[in-house]
């Protein structure tokens, strides 16, 4: 079961949907019993990295969350921001953030950018993996929804697994181990996003 990480952010049922199609189950996790029952977690994200790190502080499911992942080595995927919560630190804010990853959130820089782009990062853009394997299996030339103003940026270079270009290139997906996140929202992504969910699930 792929438990929907349910904190209060987050279109929990857009993925639920997703699912459901692809026959593939999975169920909102509210408490800790609930998801303690998964074999794979999501964890969505919008919004602000401190209000978002609150939320899911005041949830009661960090401890079990950080249990399953970091002693149990469950599969997880964040999204968006709950990719950018589980860096060590963000521009945005002041809190921790989960550190499952050796990393940091920063802005972009628009005096860097040479042309005349805006923030956020909101629309359509390419996403190059680095190999066509696991997140992306079978996908050639993904086009994925972003909308962020802010960024991962992994100490390891090893730990991205895909590039966008804004104005800079930047790191749009992750990998550590078990840890998995997309920067873009592939529940609102058409058929890369379902492709990419259903390789998630059978990782």
């Amino acid at each position: 079961m792929i438990a929907l990480v349910d904190y209060g952010l987050g279109n929990i049922q857009a993925f639920a949907n997703i699912f459901r199609r692809l026959g593939i189950r999975a169920e909102p996790a509210r408490t800790p019993s609930e998801l303690l029952q998964a074999d794979k977690i999501i964890l969505p994200g919008v919004g602000a990295f401190d209000w978002a790190m609150t939320r899911l502080n005041e949830s009661g499911l960090r401890e079990t969350l950080d249990e399953l992942v970091i002693q149990k080595k469950i599969d997880v995927l964040g999204i968006c921001v709950g990719m950018q919560m589980m860096a060590q630190r963000s521009d945005e804010g002041t809190l921790s953030g989960l550190g499952w990853i050796e990393a940091e959130v920063l802005k972009f820089d628009t005096t860097l950018f040479k042309d005349r782009t805006h923030l956020p990062h909101m629309g359509w853009n390419d996403v190059t993996p680095t190999a066509e394997i696991g997140l992306f299996q079978g996908l050639d030339l993904p086009r994925y929804y972003f909308l962020h103003s802010y960024y991962m940026a992994p100490i390891k270079p090893a730990d991205t697994i895909a590039t966008t270009d804004y104005g800079i290139k930047f790191t749009s997906a992750v990998q550590s181990g078990n840890v998995y996140g997309t920067q873009f929202h592939p529940e609102k992504s058409h058929q890369w996003g379902i492709s990419l969910l259903k390789n998630f699930a059978e990782l």
